[in-house]
């Protein structure tokens, strides 16, 4: 499924998008919270990344998004659902990425609330999750304006990446019903 909004492209990441992937990983501001500035080797974004994202998505199980600037056409990140491994309860884990110099734009919670309202209504999710370091704040906002709340808290280690452990967030789907049809439908939206 592609999605479009005024700002942005969504669509299904393909074979054709390891080179933006890799770049996007390779950025240490980036990869900062998620691998301590670590790059994502390219061998792991093409022998897992693509085929486990390209697999959810064919079995309704989530999937994995290109964010794309819908002026210019331009590689902006990516946001994801997937179904947890350790979990067979309807729920799906949102991630995203997005590159450095789109930060700060409201991009992640445009594009993060796209594939949230897509887990409730397409794939049938009960609750969608995320968690963010405790000290990343930037995300964390992100996951409560698309109306998450706290629901864990996972203390870690201080010299992991991003420090001090994870937080994590959930919104059920009767609270996003209430908060959808407090939204009312969103007109700059097309599939």
């Amino acid at each position: 499924m592609i999605v479009q909004t005024s700002r942005m492209l969504l669509r299904p990441v393909e074979r054709c998008d390891v080179d933006d992937l890799v770049r996007l990983d390779s950025d240490p501001h980036v990869m900062h919270f998620v691998s301590g500035g670590i790059a994502t080797p390219r061998s792991l974004v093409e022998e897992w990344v693509v085929p486990r994202a390209q697999t959810e998505l064919r079995t309704g199980r989530g999937g994995l998004w290109t964010v794309i600037d819908r002026r210019y056409g331009v590689f902006l990140g990516w946001v994801s659902l997937r179904a947890p491994r350790h979990s067979s309860r309807p729920e799906l884990e949102l991630t995203y990425r997005l590159r450095r110099e789109y930060w700060g734009r409201g991009l992640a919670t445009e594009a993060a609330r796209i594939v949230t309202d897509l887990a409730f209504t397409d794939l049938d999710a009960q609750r969608v999750f995320a968690s963010a370091t405790s000290t990343h704040a930037a995300s964390r906002r992100v996951m409560e304006k698309l109306g998450m709340r706290i629901c864990g808290i996972h203390v870690g280690d201080e010299n992991a990446p991003g420090g001090f452990g994870e937080v994590e967030y959930d919104l059920l789907r009767e609270d996003w019903q209430r908060r959808h049809e407090g939204w009312g439908a969103s007109t700059d939206l097309t599939a």
